[in-house]
C-alpha cells in the first residue's frame, strides 16, 4: 500500500523501500503505476515503452485503455509534444505537455481529439527514464481540468535518475528489444533455437536467458551451438550478424 508523500523525504523513502523491493520489470511497473500518484495526483499513471522506429507504445497503465484509444495514440506517436521532446529533441527532464504546447492549441490537435479526449483526460507530465537507440521509456502522469504545477514537475523530476537506474536494473528495455526482434523467421533454425537468439540479441547472457526460457544455461548454450552451426559461424555476434543479414 502507497502512502502519500507530500516532501523529497517522502519520495526518496519511496525509492529506497522500491529498490530493495523490485526485481523485476513486472514489479517495477506495478509499483510505479501505484505509487507515483501519492507523490503527485494522477487520474491515469502508466508506464510507456515506446518504440520510435515502429511508432509502436507498449503500456502499463492504472487503467484499461482499450484497442481504440491505444491504436489512436500509436497513430500519433511521433507528433505527440512528449514524445518529440525526449525521443527526438534529446531533452532529459521532467516536462509537461503546456510547457511543448499552450493546452487552448494542444485541445484543437487530432491527437487530443482522437485520444485525450476519448479517455477524459486534458494534461500529462512525462518522467523519462530512457531514451536512445530508437526507445523512449517514461512515466506519464495524466488528469482532466487542472495541470500540474511547477513544484510537481520539480519533485517528479529528483525522482528521474533513481528511478532510471531501477528501471535499467530490470532488464525491461532489453525484454521489449527483444520481443520486437526483427530476425528473420526463416532462419534455418527451430523455433526454440529462434527464441534463444533473440534474446541473444537482446544483449541477454545464457544465464538470463535461462531464466526468461526456464530451461538451464546448459541447454541455452547447446542451443547456441546448434544455431552457430547451421548458420556457419562461431560466436554470438555472429551468429546475431547473419541472422539481422539473412
Amino acid at each position: 500500500m502507497c502512502r502519500p508523500a507530500a516532501t523529497l523525504g517522502a519520495a526518496l523513502d519511496f525509492i529506497a523501500d522500491a529498490t530493495d523491493a523490485i526485481d523485476d520489470a513486472d514489479g517495477f511497473a506495478r509499483c510505479g503505476i501505484e505509487c507515483l500518484p501519492a507523490l503527485v495526483a494522477s487520474e491515469l499513471t502508466t508506464l510507456s515503452i515506446c518504440d520510435l522506429a515502429s511508432g509502436h507504445r507498449r503500456v502499463t497503465a492504472t487503467a484499461a485503455l482499450g484497442a481504440d484509444a491505444l491504436a489512436s495514440f500509436d497513430r500519433h506517436l511521433r507528433e505527440h509534444p512528449l514524445v518529440r521532446h525526449h525521443g527526438f529533441d534529446g531533452g532529459t527532464r521532467t516536462r509537461r505537455i503546456s510547457d511543448s504546447v499552450p493546452w487552448r492549441t494542444f485541445r484543437h490537435t487530432a491527437l487530443y481529439d482522437e485520444y485525450y479526449r476519448a479517455i477524459g483526460i486534458d494534461h500529462a507530465v512525462a518522467l523519462p527514464l530512457h531514451a536512445g537507440d530508437g526507445w523512449l521509456v517514461g512515466f506519464v502522469l495524466n488528469r482532466r481540468t487542472r495541470d500540474f504545477s511547477d513544484r510537481e514537475v520539480a519533485l517528479l523530476d529528483q525522482l528521474r535518475r533513481p528511478l532510471a537506474g531501477l528501471f535499467h536494473r530490470t532488464g525491461a528495455l532489453a525484454r521489449a528489444r527483444a520481443e520486437n526482434a526483427t530476425l528473420p523467421s526463416t532462419l534455418p533454425v527451430t523455433a526454440r533455437e529462434h527464441d534463444v537468439l533473440s534474446w541473444v540479441a537482446a544483449g541477454k547472457t545464457d544465464r538470463d536467458i535461462a531464466q526468461i526460457l526456464a530451461i538451464s544455461p546448459r541447454t541455452v548454450h547447446k542451443h547456441l551451438q546448434r544455431v552457430y552451426c547451421k548458420l556457419g559461424v562461431e560466436t554470438r555476434t555472429a551468429a546475431v550478424m547473419r541472422a539481422l543479414a539473412s
